[in-house]
């Protein structure tokens, strides 16, 4: 029989991994008799933990939730998990940023040494927090190993997996694998990246973290070269937006636009909407392109006054033209919808 402090611990394990135990499946579990569990479930309640008793043929135990927080047991993917959730945290914008790093100092100083080890090693960057879109798995084998090589300052080789699954064999084939410095890895909207020096192209890239397949051993130690504006977040957030590395939008633009702003506010993600009247706002946003940008402004579906640049009237008028030789080319007997749809 083990002693009574690890049965203790082995006993709120239980509790903590299901809603409710029948008593007899605990005694089972533990190796015990029903009456040492209702004594370890008696110790448990002076310390704090907030155990119900259910009643009848099947009566057993469940934890309820008490008027204090007692303190928890974590499993090590469970704790490498916490660890991680509270680093991407930063992205949240509900300013708990002090708080989840408190919450992470607290929960490092009790981890035992080889979950310390792992968690310092684990240093992630959010640099945008998750959309509702669901994104890809990454493996906790993949995520470690490449934070690993990070933390180490190792050149990491892996196989990097096309876009395309149904090219995946064919374009692997025969592939040498990729040879990179590894600086960074980071979250965007809910994806895993690995920014890194690529040794072949001779330039920085970007990686998603779950088309990457790690190959042992790493390579040698290398010295980290300045990330471009000596921050990770503003460069991975002007390579998806095709900047040159600044964080802002290539292209940015001024308009007028008859409606309200609080029926143009819930749309934009980095817009900035300025109320100019009860039906009338000005919008500045920005995209990847001119005509992307005048495109993102249309789907409004509202009357447009143009303030600046040029090039976004220089846009408009193409995208013009191109939707008037769609129109023109299309199936003829269509009757067009009616206003406002």
């Amino acid at each position: 029989m083990p002693k009574t402090s690890a049965r203790l611990l082995s006993l709120l394990s239980l509790l903590q991994a299901r809603r409710a135990w029948p008593g007899a499946l605990l005694a089972e579990r533990l190796d015990v008799s029903p009456r040492t569990v209702r004594r370890d479930v008696d110790r448990l309640r002076e310390l704090g933990y907030p155990i119900a008793t259910t009643k009848g043929p099947d009566g057993g135990y469940r934890l309820d939730a008490g008027t204090r927080l007692p303190p928890l047991l974590f499993d090590d993917e469970q704790a490498t998990a916490l660890a991680v959730a509270l680093q991407t945290a930063t992205t949240s914008g509900a300013g708990i940023e002090e708080a989840a790093a408190r919450a992470l100092a607290t929960v490092r100083q009790v981890m035992p040494a080889r979950l310390r080890r792992r968690i310092d090693t684990l240093q992630v960057t959010a640099v945008e927090p998750p959309t509702t879109r669901s994104a890809p798995q990454v493996g906790n084998g993949v995520l470690t190993a490449l934070s690993a090589a990070v933390h180490a300052r190792e050149v990491l080789r892996f196989d990097y997996a096309p876009a395309s699954p149904a090219t995946a064999d064919d374009d692997r084939a025969g592939t040498p694998p990729r040879r990179v410095q590894p600086h960074h890895l980071v979250t965007w909207r809910g994806r895993w990246y690995l920014v890194a020096w690529d040794l072949d192209r001779d330039d920085w890239r970007t990686f998603r973290a779950d088309r990457i397949t790690p190959r042992a051993p790493t390579g040698p130690r290398f010295v980290p070269r300045d990330i471009p504006g000596e921050d990770v977040a503003a460069f991975v957030t002007g390579r998806f937006r095709g900047s040159d590395g600044t964080g802002d939008w290539p292209c940015r633009g001024e308009v007028v636009l008859d409606l309200p702003a609080a029926a143009v506010s819930p749309h934009l993600r980095d817009g900035v909407v300025a109320e100019l009247g009860p039906n009338r706002c000005r919008l500045t946003l920005g995209s990847w392109s001119w005509p992307g940008l005048a495109a993102a402004i249309g789907r409004f579906d509202a009357d447009i006054e143009v303030v600046g640049p040029a090039e976004l009237k220089a846009a408009f008028a193409r995208l013009a033209r191109r939707y008037a030789d769609a129109a023109a080319d299309g199936p003829t007997g269509l009757t067009a919808p009616p206003p406002g749809r």
